[in-house]
C-alpha cells in the first residue's frame, strides 16, 4: 500500500502509478479512490472550468477487478455516453489512452449524489414533493430517450442521480452498463441494487426489455416518494392515483406492467395534472 500526494490531496493505491498527465487538466482538488470498480477519479480545476476525470489503470485499494478489465470496461463506455448524449446526462468531453491506462474526462457538476450510501440521501428524501416531481420527470424523460436510442438501462439506482440543491438541476452520472437491445440475462442475478431490480434481472435466460425498465421507473418512484421496497400506500407521499400507477409499473408479472416507459409517463403526468 502506498500513499500518493497530488496538489495537497492524499489517496492510497496498491502500487505506484505515473500521474504526470493530470497537470495538463489543472489542479487536483478532490479524489475518489474507494470505489470497487477499479477506477480512480479526480476533481480538477483550471482557470476556465472544473472537470471530473475517470481513470482506469492504477491498482486501486478496493478494486474487485483487474486493471486490464477496468481499462477494457472504461473504454467500452465511450460509445454509450456518445449514443445517449442528453441534457440530463453528464457530458463526456474527452477520452484517450494514457501510459498504462485509459482516461475519460467529463464536465464537473456541482451537485450531490442521491445514493443511499451518501450523507445527502436524507436531503433528497426531505425535499418538497414538487421538487422531487421535477427530479423524477428528468429521470423518466432520460430513460424514454435511452429507449428510443435502442438501450436498456442496467444498474441504474440512486447512486446514478446527482442534484444541485442551489440551481435545482438534475444529472444522471453513470450509464456504464446500459446495453443495446436485445438484452438477455446471462448472469442469473444481474448487476444492480435490489431496490431497483425487476424479477427478470434475477432469472437466467430472461429478456431484459422496456417493460423491465418500466419496473425500474416504478421502483425509482417508490424510492423518491416513499416506501422503497415496502410499497405501501401508508408510506407514500404523493396522491393515491400516482401510487397505483407506480404499483402497476412494479408488477412482478412483466406482461401486466405498462408496455412502454412513455405509456407509463403519460399516465403519471395525467395523474399529477
Amino acid at each position: 500500500m502506498i500513499t500518493k500526494h497530488i496538489d495537497g490531496v492524499l489517496f492510497e493505491l496498491k502500487e505506484d502509478f505515473d500521474f504526470d498527465f493530470l497537470s495538463e487538466y489543472g489542479e487536483v482538488f478532490a479524489v475518489f479512490d474507494k470505489q470497487d470498480s477499479g477506477y480512480l477519479c479526480f476533481g480538477v480545476s483550471n482557470e476556465n472550468k472544473k472537470l471530473f476525470l475517470k481513470l482506469a489503470g492504477p491498482s486501486t485499494v478496493r478494486s474487485n477487478v483487474t486493471t486490464a478489465d477496468a481499462i477494457a470496461r472504461l473504454k467500452s463506455t465511450v460509445s454509450t455516453y456518445q449514443d445517449l448524449c442528453h441534457p440530463t446526462l453528464i457530458d463526456m468531453i474527452e477520452h484517450k489512452h494514457i501510459k498504462d491506462g485509459f482516461l475519460t474526462v467529463f464536465e464537473w457538476f456541482d451537485g450531490e449524489c442521491m445514493g443511499k450510501q451518501y450523507h445527502s440521501f436524507d436531503k433528497f428524501l426531505a425535499l418538497p414533493i414538487e421538487k422531487k416531481f421535477n427530479i423524477y420527470n428528468e429521470i423518466v424523460r432520460f430513460h424514454i430517450h435511452a429507449n428510443k436510442c435502442g438501450y436498456i438501462a442496467i444498474d441504474f439506482y440512486d447512486g446514478c442521480i446527482m442534484y444541485d440543491f442551489v440551481s435545482e438541476e438534475t444529472r444522471i452520472c453513470d450509464v456504464e452498463l446500459y446495453t443495446r437491445k436485445p438484452v438477455i440475462n446471462t448472469m442469473g442475478r444481474m448487476w444492480g441494487s435490489s431496490r431497483y431490480m425487476s424479477p427478470e434481472e434475477y432469472q437466467f435466460g430472461a429478456e431484459i426489455d422496456e417493460r423491465s425498465n418500466v419496473f425500474l421507473m416504478g421502483a425509482t418512484a417508490f424510492q423518491l416518494f416513499g416506501g422503497g421496497k415496502e410499497r405501501d400506500l401508508s408510506k407514500w407521499q404523493a396522491n393515491e392515483n400516482l401510487f397505483e400507477i407506480a404499483l402497476n409499473a412494479v408488477n412482478t408479472n412483466k406482461e401486466d406492467r405498462y408496455s412502454t416507459i412513455y405509456e407509463y409517463f403519460e399516465a403519471w403526468a395525467k395523474a399529477i395534472s
